[in-house]
């Protein structure tokens, strides 16, 4: 059986991964599964009852807690695209003044840490890292 290529969920590993490595000790890294892919009534069912539990449709696949700010990471592929209830997630997040970025790569994690002033022991491409 051929394994069907997973490019965001591969992405997000890595990510963390890096994550785990660049950011200060004590950071927060977090993933809410939110939602259920079972194509099925019992997935519906499933479904309802985390959105009954507070799950948010659209919710970015990471949130890093540092230092006193948040921000919400939405990892896609290279072709992926944001769904309407994953723009309006980031409209909702933006409006209410917490960081917000699209991950396609490493680097654009990286940057993103940079971008919104998160304090990182490596440095993204094109930028240096804190002292």
């Amino acid at each position: 059986m051929k394994r069907r290529g997973t490019p965001e969920a591969d992405l997000q590993r890595a990510v963390v991964t890096a994550l785990r490595f660049a950011l200060p000790k004590g950071a927060i890294i977090h993933h809410c599964a939110n939602e259920v892919t079972e194509a099925s009534p019992h997935g519906a069912k499933r479904q309802a009852i985390l959105v009954g539990m507070g799950v948010h449709p659209g919710f970015a696949d990471l949130i890093i807690l540092c230092r006193g700010r948040a921000l919400f990471l939405e990892l896609k592929s290279l072709k992926g695209r944001l769904s309407p209830a994953q723009e309006a997630f980031r409209d909702a997040v933006k409006a209410q003044g917490f960081g917000w970025a699209l991950v396609r790569s490493l680097d654009d994690a990286l940057g993103a840490l940079a971008d919104h002033g998160l304090t990182t022991r490596v440095a993204a491409p094109g930028r240096r890292a804190a002292p």
